[in-house]
């Protein structure tokens, strides 16, 4: 069974930094499209960065230069590294697997951005 698992998330004042990982099994994250989402309370889920096979990265522009989306190949995991965060990146967040028409998801893990 394919399983996702985040970890990483927590309380973080503004202006500090979170590493999120994504732990993959059954799946190759090489193979696949890796993206985070973020899902606010009462916002629709969002693409917050995504990897491509080819290494190819794409950010949300509200993100942009302040988040970096990597893939460990060898340990089937993909991390985002969040720094200069704000109390706007207060969300969920998800990590998702492409290789269509497959699509996984994670189950979440909170972030908390707050004085």
């Amino acid at each position: 069974q394919v399983q996702l698992v985040e970890s990483g998330g927590g309380l973080v004042p503004p202006g500090g930094s979170l590493r999120l990982s994504c732990a993959a099994s059954e799946i190759s994250v090489r193979l696949y499209t890796m993206s985070w989402y973020r899902q606010a309370p009462g916002n629709q889920r969002e693409l917050v960065a995504s990897i491509g096979t080819g290494g190819r990265t794409n950010y949300a522009d509200s993100v942009k230069g302040r988040f970096t989306i990597s893939r460990d190949n060898a340990k089937n995991m993909v991390d985002l590294q969040m720094n200069s965060l704000k109390p706007e990146d207060t969300a969920i967040y998800y990590c998702n697997a492409v290789q269509v028409p497959r699509r996984y998801w994670g189950q979440g893990t909170q972030v908390t951005v707050s004085s």
